[in-house]
């Protein structure tokens, strides 16, 4: 029993060294995005108005990278223990999303240019692929594979954002808009945190 209860305290301890690896990373990736608004010259309302692309980009991004927060949260809690596999598609998917401010920054400042929407929807494309990766990973290791591999494969959530971002890609070098509107409509859609894996735990 000893040695057990060594073992899971072990295990806890990895889970949430990552846990608190991944969070620290990506509070600097907000922190960087919110560095994208500059502090206007002027004290009027018309000064803003040049910054409202950038802002509604930030919005967007910031709302993406919350619902990663709060599902990756959720996802390493059924993981038995942290597995190399876990631990490089964590890091896949946090190269990835550090790519958003640098993405957001480019998009607010070129609002409707087709290669920035582009890039922008790609890096979002890659960020879901890469979350996929990391929840296949997690599920091997999990007690209830099962039961939440059926559960995860009934949503229509996931199919339908990589369906949407690999458009928006496409679409951005046709109507930039239509873009946008795909990207607002993942963003809506996944405004609801996901409780799929949180009624498990």
């Amino acid at each position: 029993m000893p040695f057990q209860h060594k073992e899971d305290s072990h295990t806890h301890l990895d889970t949430a060294r990552l846990e608190a690896f991944s969070d620290g990373v990506l509070a600097i990736i907000i922190t960087i995005t919110v560095l994208e608004l500059k502090i206007p010259d002027g004290a009027s309302l018309a000064t803003l108005k040049p910054l409202l692309p950038m802002f509604f980009a930030y919005v967007f991004s910031f709302q993406t990278i919350g619902t990663y927060w709060n599902n990756h949260h959720l996802l390493l809690q059924i993981a038995k223990h942290v597995s190399p596999g876990i631990m490089w598609g964590n890091l896949n998917l946090l190269f990835w999303l550090s790519l958003i401010p640098f993405t957001t920054g480019w998009l607010g400042r070129n609002h409707g240019g087709s290669l920035p929407t582009a890039l922008y929807a790609a890096v979002l494309l890659l960020c879901a692929v890469s979350y996929s990766i990391l929840q296949h990973a997690a599920l091997l290791h999990s007690e209830n594979r099962a039961q939440l591999t059926a559960e995860l494969n009934k949503s229509w959530k996931g199919p339908i954002t990589l369906l949407c971002y690999a458009s928006a890609v496409g679409l951005a070098f046709v109507n930039p808009i239509i873009s946008d509107v795909l990207i607002v409509l993942v963003s809506v859609m996944w405004f609801i945190p996901d409780r799929r894996i949180a009624k498990h735990l």
